[in-house]
Protein backbone atom coordinates (compact mmCIF):
# COMPACT_ATOMS: atom_id res chain seq x y z
CA UNK A 1 0.00 0.00 0.00
CA UNK A 2 1.35 3.44 -1.10
CA UNK A 3 1.02 6.56 1.60
CA UNK A 4 -2.06 8.06 -0.67
CA UNK A 5 -3.77 4.87 -0.03
CA UNK A 6 -2.60 5.03 3.93
CA UNK A 7 -3.66 8.26 4.14
CA UNK A 8 -7.13 7.89 2.27
CA UNK A 9 -7.52 5.29 4.88
CA UNK A 10 -6.91 6.98 7.61
CA UNK A 11 -8.66 9.99 6.52
CA UNK A 12 -11.90 7.21 6.49
CA UNK A 13 -11.27 6.42 9.72
CA UNK A 14 -10.85 9.09 11.80
CA UNK A 15 -13.72 11.04 10.13
CA UNK A 16 -15.94 8.25 12.20
CA UNK A 17 -14.25 9.56 15.13
CA UNK A 18 -16.15 11.86 17.99
CA UNK A 19 -15.04 13.84 20.95
CA UNK A 20 -15.93 15.15 23.99
CA UNK A 21 -15.20 18.44 25.46
CA UNK A 22 -13.34 20.40 25.43
CA UNK A 23 -13.21 19.46 21.70
CA UNK A 24 -16.20 21.68 20.00
CA UNK A 25 -14.21 21.47 16.30
CA UNK A 26 -12.66 18.90 14.31
CA UNK A 27 -10.73 19.40 11.19
CA UNK A 28 -9.57 16.92 8.94
CA UNK A 29 -7.30 18.31 6.70
CA UNK A 30 -6.44 14.82 4.77
CA UNK A 31 -10.28 15.09 3.37
CA UNK A 32 -10.97 18.78 2.97
CA UNK A 33 -6.88 19.65 1.64
CA UNK A 34 -6.56 16.52 0.24
CA UNK A 35 -5.09 17.72 -3.07
CA UNK A 36 -2.12 19.48 -1.68
CA UNK A 37 -2.04 17.02 0.65
CA UNK A 38 -1.64 13.86 -1.47
CA UNK A 39 0.69 16.39 -3.83
CA UNK A 40 3.00 16.36 -0.90
CA UNK A 41 3.45 12.63 -0.24
CA UNK A 42 3.62 11.88 -3.70
CA UNK A 43 6.80 13.97 -4.32
CA UNK A 44 8.59 14.12 -1.25
CA UNK A 45 7.01 10.52 0.47
CA UNK A 46 9.40 8.06 -1.81
CA UNK A 47 10.97 5.92 0.28
CA UNK A 48 13.52 4.94 1.62
CA UNK A 49 14.64 7.57 4.52
CA UNK A 50 16.67 8.12 7.04
CA UNK A 51 14.86 9.72 9.16
CA UNK A 52 10.76 10.52 10.40
CA UNK A 53 10.88 13.60 11.46
CA UNK A 54 7.26 13.60 13.59
CA UNK A 55 5.10 16.96 14.35
CA UNK A 56 2.06 16.68 17.02
CA UNK A 57 -0.78 17.71 15.20
CA UNK A 58 -1.52 20.10 12.38
CA UNK A 59 -1.79 23.62 13.44
CA UNK A 60 -4.45 26.26 12.26
CA UNK A 61 -2.33 28.10 10.18
CA UNK A 62 0.10 24.99 8.74
CA UNK A 63 -1.16 21.93 7.63
CA UNK A 64 -4.92 23.13 8.66
CA UNK A 65 -4.50 25.62 5.57
CA UNK A 66 -2.60 23.35 3.46
CA UNK A 67 -2.66 19.89 3.81
CA UNK A 68 1.16 19.64 4.42
CA UNK A 69 2.84 19.00 7.94
CA UNK A 70 4.10 22.28 9.38
CA UNK A 71 2.02 23.91 6.54
CA UNK A 72 3.54 27.72 6.45
CA UNK A 73 1.86 28.47 3.17
CA UNK A 74 4.65 30.37 1.72
CA UNK A 75 7.05 27.86 2.67
CA UNK A 76 4.79 25.34 1.45
CA UNK A 77 4.34 26.94 -1.86
CA UNK A 78 7.62 28.38 -2.56
CA UNK A 79 10.60 26.36 -1.07
CA UNK A 80 8.45 22.61 -1.25
CA UNK A 81 6.51 23.65 -4.32
CA UNK A 82 3.43 22.48 -3.46
CA UNK A 83 0.06 24.20 -3.97
CA UNK A 84 -3.61 22.96 -4.69
CA UNK A 85 -7.27 23.23 -4.08
CA UNK A 86 -8.53 23.26 -0.23
CA UNK A 87 -12.11 23.20 0.35
CA UNK A 88 -13.64 24.27 3.83
CA UNK A 89 -14.22 22.12 6.26
CA UNK A 90 -18.30 20.91 6.70
CA UNK A 91 -18.18 22.39 9.94
CA UNK A 92 -15.91 25.56 10.20
CA UNK A 93 -15.18 27.63 13.35
CA UNK A 94 -15.89 31.27 12.41
CA UNK A 95 -12.55 32.23 13.87
CA UNK A 96 -11.01 29.57 12.04
CA UNK A 97 -11.81 29.95 8.69
CA UNK A 98 -9.81 27.57 6.25
CA UNK A 99 -8.66 29.64 3.43
CA UNK A 100 -6.14 27.34 2.44
CA UNK A 101 -2.78 29.05 0.38
CA UNK A 102 -4.82 32.43 0.41
CA UNK A 103 -4.59 32.29 4.19
CA UNK A 104 -1.95 35.28 5.33
CA UNK A 105 -1.17 34.01 8.59
CA UNK A 106 2.43 32.43 9.05
CA UNK A 107 2.49 28.84 10.89
CA UNK A 108 5.58 29.95 12.75
CA UNK A 109 6.53 26.00 13.72
CA UNK A 110 6.55 25.62 9.52
CA UNK A 111 8.60 28.56 9.30
CA UNK A 112 11.45 27.08 11.31
CA UNK A 113 11.49 23.96 10.37
CA UNK A 114 11.31 24.50 6.54
CA UNK A 115 13.38 27.44 6.86
CA UNK A 116 16.20 25.38 8.67
CA UNK A 117 15.85 22.72 5.41
CA UNK A 118 16.02 25.16 3.12
CA UNK A 119 19.10 26.87 4.57
CA UNK A 120 20.72 23.67 5.62
CA UNK A 121 19.97 21.31 2.18
CA UNK A 122 19.25 24.46 -0.61
CA UNK A 123 16.47 22.56 -1.78
CA UNK A 124 13.32 20.52 -0.83
CA UNK A 125 14.75 17.83 -3.07
CA UNK A 126 17.77 17.22 -1.00
CA UNK A 127 15.84 17.40 2.12
CA UNK A 128 13.87 14.80 1.34
CA UNK A 129 16.63 12.69 -0.30
CA UNK A 130 17.48 11.74 3.59
CA UNK A 131 14.11 13.13 5.31
CA UNK A 132 10.26 12.65 5.74
CA UNK A 133 7.85 14.25 8.09
CA UNK A 134 4.33 13.88 9.00
CA UNK A 135 1.98 14.46 11.97
CA UNK A 136 1.23 11.54 14.38
CA UNK A 137 -2.24 13.00 14.95
CA UNK A 138 -3.92 14.00 11.72
CA UNK A 139 -6.67 16.46 12.83
CA UNK A 140 -6.97 19.80 13.90
CA UNK A 141 -9.13 20.27 17.34
CA UNK A 142 -10.30 23.53 18.95
CA UNK A 143 -12.56 24.53 21.72
CA UNK A 144 -15.99 26.55 21.27
CA UNK A 145 -14.16 29.70 21.33
CA UNK A 146 -11.77 28.74 18.55
CA UNK A 147 -8.50 27.67 21.02
CA UNK A 148 -6.14 25.47 19.35
CA UNK A 149 -5.88 22.02 21.08
CA UNK A 150 -3.47 20.02 20.85
CA UNK A 151 -4.24 16.36 21.61
CA UNK A 152 -2.55 15.67 25.07
CA UNK A 153 -6.29 17.09 26.82
CA UNK A 154 -8.05 14.05 25.17
CA UNK A 155 -10.34 11.80 27.16
CA UNK A 156 -8.30 8.58 27.09
CA UNK A 157 -10.84 6.97 25.07
CA UNK A 158 -10.30 9.72 22.46
CA UNK A 159 -6.71 8.92 22.47
CA UNK A 160 -7.04 5.16 22.55
CA UNK A 161 -9.63 5.45 19.50
CA UNK A 162 -7.05 7.75 17.46
CA UNK A 163 -4.04 4.80 18.60
CA UNK A 164 -6.29 2.20 17.36
CA UNK A 165 -6.88 3.70 13.69
CA UNK A 166 -3.05 2.82 13.19
CA UNK A 167 -1.62 6.20 12.73
CA UNK A 168 1.91 6.98 13.49
CA UNK A 169 2.11 7.89 16.88
CA UNK A 170 1.97 5.63 20.16
CA UNK A 171 1.57 8.31 22.78
CA UNK A 172 0.35 11.97 23.27
CA UNK A 173 2.88 14.51 23.84
CA UNK A 174 2.17 18.01 26.21
CA UNK A 175 2.35 21.24 24.53
CA UNK A 176 2.55 24.83 24.88
CA UNK A 177 1.82 25.57 22.01
CA UNK A 178 -1.73 27.56 21.69
CA UNK A 179 -3.28 30.17 19.33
Amino acid sequence: MNLVQVSRTLSERVSTLSFRKPVAYVYNPLEYAQVPHEAYLKRHGKAPKQALLLGMNPGPFGMAQTGVPFGDVAMVRDFLGISGAVRSPEREHPKRPITGFSCTRSEVSGSRLWGFAEAHFGTAARFFESFFVVNYCPLVFMDEGGKNLTPDPKPSRSRCSLRAMGHFGTSWRRSSQSS
